[in-house]
């Protein structure tokens, strides 16, 4: 029997998700550790093993595939504990990585000011070269100057080198001979260079997105040579793959090369378990939400395919490799409360993480967090959290919240939680809103799937925020994205720029076609060196789009066909749609000529996934699953009431109850005000929905 293990590494819960051919999914949390993430994972792995009733080393040789995300190197950005990093680039163009676009993030606030770069300036060393946008070389590379240059960064004990020319998207023969002579001379450092990581234009985008992988790099390639040290060690001999911001997986070597990719490794499952959730129920477009212990991260998915950006950013840091389109806020479990200069009440985004934690959980925290306020309101039960392992401390929840929130602002305990709670939802409703209102979409539309070990106490009321009838919550929601990275393919993305008017007598058909056959060779050399059958690749091309005279362009998805067809005119009937729902205008009936900038290839490889079991129905009535009844605030009554509590570790197919009523299981608690319902899906999920009055 072979088992498969997703792994989600969070700031305050690893979470795992075991999976075998025959078994129902188990679910398995432990503490998080920030200092060396994988004593964490290995911990979790431990815990299996004995709840499977077998020696370590034994389970690890049934495990034929671990699936791992991690926020190593989106903790390190976010922290500034980077790699100390060297950039090499083109004489006179050294301060474009503090210029950046030469904008203010916030037009209207002139003390807005740019964080500091990664790279300082006099580790960045110019080199006398030059290449034009058509590739021509109008200056060549000056041997002694560059080698003058490594040899500041040697002196200067750099870790990690980027290597980032002027058009070297178009012509790269300049940034090959640096990266050779930087091998010879620093055989040791990490090694980034911008025509291999990011082949297109905007040199801003490029030089940021390079820098940002070597200041990654190092740190991504200890930890996971750590981890998988431990693994082999511990007798594992399956397959290990990293889940990438892209929504897809690879290999630990091929991320250790882009390390940059996995900047939102863990929160990039949730879409693609959402994707196979939601399907039963018939829904193709709906909204993701993870709430953790340390943030909360929301993405919509249109007729089944989560949207992607490549203008992403990270600690305001510019990032252009394709990402999952995820709005990450600080608001979870773990998110302190505090009271500003005006005197009003706020949530996080400081979190008290994983060590020392919320007060409740009694590690040393002093600060009240919202997990405190859900203890004080009821919503958390203090004998049966994580299951019972660990016992949460009412008294000091109430405690800090009394003396560092209640009293200062002259309000009563109840009050105080409660303006907590309900912070937190407005919150997390305006993370959604900028996903969903914010580019055209109604959020009234669409499904919500709530997941995370502290969402389903909130999912309700964040719904009732947006008007949302109907929300899904996975049974496995706490550990949702562990869930999705099983349930993920392989996949690579490639870029090419091209910049010719869009049209008939303009555009060099032929070079065209030339890109598109490239960028499918290069994507069929990555599967097949991962063991990927030609029948289980999948290719899927978008063309960067604009009208002449636009700065920003629009990514629009194209058939392989129409591609290779040259149907422009079907090509730009796409766009202008596209354009118009972002923007609310296009330009097809003025006439306005079409360009392109970019072409752009997602390179998949199809992987086995696992199979979720159907439940037998159980009946509607859920009685036999109470456990009791307590006192829960009430948000539409504004104070306790006397609540039924099941245990959701037994309900499943076909249970049905009304609202308020609260559902515990191990790793989650569910919270179903008053004029909801809740009905258990064939796979244990549990489907809310408002009642019609």
């Amino acid at each position: 029997m072979g088992f498969k293990v997703g792994i989600d590494v969070g700031g305050t819960f690893t979470d795992f998700l075991l999976m075998d051919e025959t078994a129902s999914p188990r679910v398995f949390k432990v503490l998080s550790t920030p200092g060396d993430p994988s004593v964490a994972v290995i911990q979790g792995l431990e815990e299996m093993a004995v709840a499977l009733g077998l020696p370590f080393g034994a389970f690890l040789e049934q495990v034929e595939m671990v699936v791992h995300g991690t926020t190593v190197t989106t903790n390190a950005v976010i922290t500034g504990n980077t790699a100390r990093t060297g950039l090499l680039t083109t004489k006179g163009f050294r301060d474009a990585l503090q210029m950046r676009r030469g904008v203010r993030e916030e037009l209207y606030n002139n003390r807005y000011l740019a964080p500091p770069p990664i790279v300082p300036r006099f580790l960045r060393i110019p080199v006398d070269e030059r290449v034009d946008f058509s590739g021509r070389v109008v200056r060549e590379m000056d041997p002694q100057d560059l080698l003058r240059g490594i040899d500041v960064l040697r002196e200067h004990k750099v870790e990690a080198v980027a290597i980032c020319f002027m058009h070297s998207y178009v012509y790269d023969g300049h940034e090959k001979e640096a990266a050779e002579r930087v091998r010879e001379r620093m055989p040791e450092a990490y090694l980034s260079v911008s025509s291999r990581i990011l082949p297109q234009v905007r040199f801003y985008d490029r030089v940021s997105t390079t820098v940002l992988n070597s200041a990654v790099g190092p740190i991504l390639k200890r930890y996971l040579s750590r981890l998988t040290k431990r693994l082999e060690e511990g007798g594992f001999r399956g397959v290990l793959l990293i889940m990438q911001s892209n929504g897809g997986v690879t290999s630990p070597e091929a991320v250790m090369e882009l390390a940059a990719s996995t900047l939102l490794s863990g929160p990039a499952a949730a879409p693609v378990a959402g994707v196979t959730y939601a399907r039963p129920h018939g829904h193709r477009s709906f909204i993701t939400v993870d709430m953790g212990g340390t943030s909360f991260d929301a993405a919509l998915i249109k007729d089944g395919e989560p949207m992607v950006t490549t203008d992403g950013k990270v600690n305001r840091f510019a990032l252009a490799l394709p990402m999952m389109e995820i709005n990450t806020i600080g608001a979870g479990g773990g998110s302190v409360a505090w009271i500003d200069e005006g005197g009003l009440l706020k949530m996080g985004p400081k979190s008290a993480g994983a060590q020392p934690g919320p007060v409740c959980y009694g590690l040393g925290g002093t600060e009240p967090t919202c997990s405190d306020a859900n203890l004080v309101l009821g919503y958390l039960n203090e004998d049966y959290f994580a299951g019972g392992k660990m016992r949460l401390d009412r008294a000091g929840a109430e405690r800090a919240i009394r003396e560092q929130v209640a009293e200062p602002l002259g309000l009563g305990l109840l009050e105080a939680a409660s303006g907590m709670y309900h912070i937190m939802n407005v919150n997390m409703a305006s993370a959604i809103r900028e996903i969903s209102v914010q580019r055209g979409y109604d959020p009234r539309d669409f499904l919500l799937v709530c997941a995370g070990g502290a969402g389903p106490v909130h999912a309700a009321l964040i719904a009732a925020e947006l008007e949302i009838p109907e929300i899904l919550i996975p049974k496995e929601s706490s550990i949702f994205c562990a869930a999705g990275m099983l349930l993920s393919d392989l996949k690579h993305d490639f870029v090419r720029s091209y910049h010719t008017g869009f049209s008939d007598g303009v555009m060099d058909r032929d070079r065209f076609l030339d890109l598109v056959r490239e960028l499918e060779g290069e994507g069929n050399t990555v599967l097949a060196a991962e063991g990927i059958s030609p029948e289980g690749r999948r290719f899927r091309f978008s063309l960067d789009l604009r009208y002449v005279g636009q700065y920003h362009e629009v990514t629009v998805d194209v058939e392989v066909e129409d591609l290779r067809a040259l149907n422009l005119d079907r090509i730009r009937s796409g766009f202008h749609r596209e354009h118009n729902r972002l923007y609310g205008y296009d330009l097809e009936k003025e006439g306005t000529e079409v360009e392109l900038v970019n072409l752009r290839m997602s390179a998949v490889g199809l992987t086995e996934k696992p199979t979720f079991r159907e439940e037998p129905f159980r009946g509607e009535d859920p009685t036999d699953c109470l456990k009791n009844r307590r006192p829960v605030f009430l948000p539409d009554q504004g104070d306790y009431g006397e609540v039924a509590v099941y245990d959701g570790n037994r309900m499943g197919h076909g249970h049905r109850l009304q609202g308020p009523a609260v559902i515990e299981q191990v790793n989650t608690t569910i919270f179903v005000p008053g004029g909801w319902s809740l009905a258990c899906d064939p796979f244990g999920s549990y489907v809310l929905r408002v009642m019609s009055s």
